[in-house]
């Protein structure tokens, strides 16, 4: 059995918002065969464009997170976008 990290689910949950973006799709399919120990490996793993989307995405997410009071939410995706750039 798998096991993915936290914040990875919780990137995953966010990702599966976007799919219909042929980006954001690629980064999901990407988390989901990637066997990561956590979000540091899994950044590391991207390409550019990739951590461009992300970024973008991520601000949205975070901010979304952050008026709805969704305090764990906000701390989990924020260690994936500080790692961005």
């Amino acid at each position: 059995m798998r096991l993915i990290d936290n914040t990875l689910e919780y990137l995953r949950e966010s990702l599966s918002n976007y799919i219909e973006s042929d980006i954001c799709r690629q980064i999901y399919q990407k988390l989901e065969r990637g066997n990561y120990k956590g979000e540091g490996e899994f950044v590391e793993d991207l390409n550019d464009d990739e951590m461009q989307y992300l970024n973008a995405m991520l601000e949205r997410e975070i901010n979304y997170a952050k008026n709805v009071q969704h305090d764990n939410r906000v701390k989990e995706l924020n260690e994936v976008y500080e790692l961005l750039f």
